[in-house]
C-alpha cells in the first residue's frame, strides 16, 4: 500500500509524515547538522498503520529528498538505521 508521505522543514528541524483524516498517524523527525547532514532522530507509526510499510516509505522519501538536495543522512533512530542496513541501494546518502 502506498501512503502519501508529506514533508515539512520550518527551520533546521523537519519531519516526513503521513496524515489520515487530518491526523498525523506516522512521523519521522530529523535535525539538520549544517547544510549537508540530516540526522534522523525518531520514527513513530500509529498502530493503525503498523505492518503497512509506513516507516520504510518515510525513509524512502527522506532518501529522495537527500539525493535531490545533495545531502547525507545519519540515521540515529534505530528503526531508520535498520531500514538503511537492509537497503543497500541507499548507501549513496550515508
Amino acid at each position: 500500500m502506498t501512503l502519501q508521505v508529506q514533508h515539512e522543514q520550518p527551520d533546521h528541524k523537519g519531519a516526513f509524515y503521513i496524515e489520515q483524516d487530518g491526523k498525523r498517524v506516522a512521523e519521522m523527525t530529523y535535525v539538520m547538522a549544517g547544510d549537508t547532514n540530516m540526522i534522523i532522530d525518531h520514527t513513530e507509526v500509529s498502530d493503525a498503520l503498523r505492518g503497512q510499510g509506513a516507516g520504510a516509505q518515510m525513509v524512502a522519501a527522506a532518501v529522495v529528498y537527500a539525493r535531490e538536495k545533495g545531502i547525507k543522512i545519519r540515521p540515529l533512530c534505530p528503526f531508520a538505521k535498520s531500514v538503511f542496513d537492509k537497503t543497500p541501494e541507499y548507501i549513496d546518502v550515508l
